[in-house]
């Protein structure tokens, strides 16, 4: 199943000379299919259109990467696309090309095997070391330069250990490695600021939207880790996790509260969790 295309082409081939390659000078999504159907992905192509103006990069039209996605994602019952869009080829040395054109990529790939178990009984957090740089510039938006979480990454290969807690360099909690958390701490729900760095994730925004729907305020601040570690429950989300409880961050156990389970209810299709 797993394949690559670049313009709409298959092909296994990438340009040396690409830019996204060579600095990172693009932004990707990563797109869930389940039934056939590419879940959200208007917002992802919000969120990718935002990431372009960011960085001055004109993208293709909207709707040939949305039909191109949805024929991908068709008769896949489940599975995975990655889209990377680039600044497209260019010289050498940073300044981007005046008469640049942009690339899209787009790979499928299988869906990830985790037990249903993990939406039971919670993720297990490491705190990483690696901590993430402020640059308020490139905050919120899923740049290619991946280098901080792939150290963060790094820092462990025990499988019993599920995502990493990252930190910006002044020590603010930011986000999980690969998702965006959640804390429950005197009655009230807590998420990072993501202004400085980090990712503003799909799977975020609609927490956000439900939680309020579901009449649960959610504080968006700066917190420390002592904060979240004094927390009484907290929960992970990505794309393709939906939101998942986290057991446990570092020696801090946590327990699942009622209203996680609300939010998976909302924000989870039906077989990704095991209630």
């Amino acid at each position: 199943m797993p394949g690559m295309w670049i313009d709409g082409h298959e092909t296994e081939c990438l340009p040396g000379d690409d830019r996204g390659l060579a600095y990172g000078d693009g932004l990707f999504e990563t797109l869930a299919v389940i039934g056939g159907r590419v879940r959200h992905a208007e917002a992802h192509l919000d969120r990718l259109e935002a990431g372009c103006r960011r960085l001055g990069i004109a993208p293709p039209a909207r709707a040939t990467l949305a039909a191109e996605l949805a024929g991908h994602a068709r008769d896949r019952e489940r599975a995975v696309l990655k889209l990377i869009l680039t600044r497209g080829s260019g010289g050498r040395g940073y300044a981007p090309p005046r008469l640049a054109e942009p690339r899209w990529i787009v790979r499928l790939a299988d869906w990830p095997d985790r037990p249903h178990t993990l939406w039971r009984e919670g993720l297990v957090m490491r705190i990483c070391e690696t901590r993430l740089a402020i640059q308020p510039r490139l905050a919120g938006i899923k740049h290619l330069n991946r280098l901080e979480q792939v150290l963060a990454r790094a820092e462990w290969d025990d499988p019993e250990i599920h995502e990493g807690l990252v930190r910006d360099t002044e020590g603010r909690v930011i986000e999980g490695v690969m998702s965006n958390l959640f804390f429950r701490r005197g009655g009230t729900w807590h998420t990072p600021a993501l202004e400085r760095c980090g990712v503003a994730g799909v799977t975020r925004q609609r927490v956000l939207e439900a939680a309020g729907e579901e009449g649960l305020g959610v504080h968006v601040g700066d917190y420390d880790l002592e904060a979240v570690l004094g927390a009484e429950a907290a929960f992970a989300c990505n794309t393709l996790l939906g939101v998942c409880p986290v057991r446990r961050i570092g020696e801090r156990d946590y327990g699942v509260h009622p209203e996680t389970r609300r939010l998976m209810a909302r924000i989870n299709p039906e077989d990704m969790h095991a209630g």
